[in-house]
């Protein structure tokens, strides 16, 4: 089986467990919508440490497209240190979030495409970024490709050592009696790009603190719904029961006993 055939696998696997799971309930159209508002940020913070890297790889005269670009975490603070951004984004939510921030700060050079990446009909630009979306991209190859074949200078991917919601995988063995499975991540990514024949530049970026929760009754309330548990199941009553014991206090609120930061990486490849 090759690197791609592998991802892709893992990507379909978890994503079957998680609906067998979820039930006869089919996801949400914009699984966003709820949590579209927490992705609103200043796009001239200067404290962001993911933001000040990027800085350092556009040109004032250069163009850039975020793929997958949220509400424009990163898509805004790029846009006031370069020429143009075109920010691709299926997420309705995310897009409305995105054009209010845009309009709010006076970004004039922001062209937003409501897509998905792979029906997205967009002009080639200078340096393509994508953030934290492939975890969930099934056909790797093409993605990949695609991006490649829209930069005019650079690829730039920025992904977790560990997938994102690694640090609750230990809990579906406690509610479900069953592992896991996991997304593929960057030790997956760099095996595709050696299959593809793309020598890329891998940097470790800074660790990011662990958010986690503001108290016991909102990580009763997150968990049930990423662990997909429904009201009045055996599962949800077992992490009932045993979520005093799961949970670590911190300074910051309440973390997942032994769960590790997730460790973000920069990876960089010219197009050939």
């Amino acid at each position: 089986m090759t690197a791609t055939q592998r991802w892709r696998e893992s990507v379909e696997t978890e994503h079957a467990q998680s609906d067998g799971k979820r039930g006869e309930v089919p996801p949400p159209q914009d699984h966003w919508r709820p949590f579209a508002q927490n992705f609103r940020a200043d796009p001239r913070r200067t404290e962001d440490p993911l933001v000040n890297r990027l800085i350092q790889e556009v040109e004032p005269s250069q163009s850039l497209m975020d793929v997958g670009a949220g509400g424009g975490r990163l898509a805004l603070p790029l846009a006031t240190r370069c020429r143009a951004v075109v920010a691709v984004e299926p997420s309705s939510s995310m897009c409305q979030v995105l054009r209010e921030q845009a309009l709010e700060s006076g970004l004039e050079n922001v062209i937003l495409v409501e897509a998905r990446w792979e029906e997205a009909q967009v002009e080639t630009v200078d340096i393509v970024l994508c953030v934290h979306v492939l975890y969930v991209v099934a056909g790797i190859e093409s993605f990949v490709r695609k991006m490649e074949a829209h930069a005019r200078e650079k690829v730039l991917v920025v992904l977790f050592q560990t997938p994102p919601q690694s640090q609750i995988y230990p809990l579906w063995q406690i509610v479900h009696r069953e592992d896991r499975i996991p997304l593929p991540s960057l030790p997956q990514f760099r095996d595709v790009l050696s299959q593809l024949g793309i020598n890329a530049n891998v940097e470790m970026l800074e660790q990011l603190p662990q958010k986690g929760f503001d108290d016991r009754e909102q990580a009763l309330e997150q968990l049930t719904g990423r662990l997909y548990l429904a009201p009045g199941s055996s599962q949800l009553a077992r992490l009932e029961e045993t979520l005093p014991d799961l949970l670590e206090e911190t300074d910051s609120g309440f973390i997942v006993k032994g769960s590790q930061p997730l460790q973000p990486a920069l990876v960089s490849w010219q197009p050939r």
